[in-house]
């Protein structure tokens, strides 16, 4: 039997290493799978994707429960967790697979997601246009298994000390009562 409180959001937000990471602290979320979605080749692997030539955007699949954590708590981390008007980019990472994108699996998911967009923009929240895409789900590609739990296999490695181990800080720190205990 189907659990209807459950929901997926598929995100992508720049490196999945990140996103993954980031979204699996938060309570109500059943699991933060990284991949690839929203481009043209079909199984496509790690190098292809960062070749930047297979149209994907790195992301991660978020099976989450919406009666502990809504659609609308998981955009707010999304946004407070990376930046959404730099076009296909994330700090170093540049390339059209690190864009900002919300892929959505629902048309109730779609209208949340512009009228979130909508709100932050009417409400001035970035000095300069948000470019986060919105568009339907198409196939999801699991990454491969070297990318999953990625930060808690490889907290010493410096992109998981300097980028990743930050943002996990900032978001403690400021969404505490949304993240789950460890």
């Amino acid at each position: 039997m189907a659990d209807n409180t459950q929901q997926t959001a598929v995100l992508a937000g720049g490196c999945f290493w990140c996103t993954e990471t980031l979204f699996a602290r938060l309570k109500g979320v059943i699991s933060a799978v990284p991949g690839y979605t929203g481009g043209a080749v079909p199984n496509p692997s790690y190098e292809q994707v960062c070749g930047g030539k297979t149209g994907h955007a790195e992301c991660a699949k978020i099976v989450f429960d919406q009666s502990v954590i809504s659609y609308e708590d998981l955009l707010t981390i999304f946004f407070f967790t990376h930046d959404p008007t730099t076009l296909n980019r994330q700090g170093n990472d540049v390339g059209t697979q690190y864009r900002s994108a919300i892929f959505y699996t629902t048309e109730e998911q779609k209208t949340v997601a512009q009228a979130f967009i909508k709100k932050l923009t009417d409400d001035r929240a970035y000095s300069t246009a948000i470019v986060t895409e919105v568009a339907p789900l198409g196939t999801f590609y699991e990454a491969e298994d070297y990318h999953k739990n990625y930060f808690e296999s490889h907290k010493d490695a410096p992109y998981c000390t300097f980028i990743i181990g930050p943002k996990v800080e900032k978001l403690e720190q400021k969404y505490a009562s949304l993240i789950k205990d460890l």
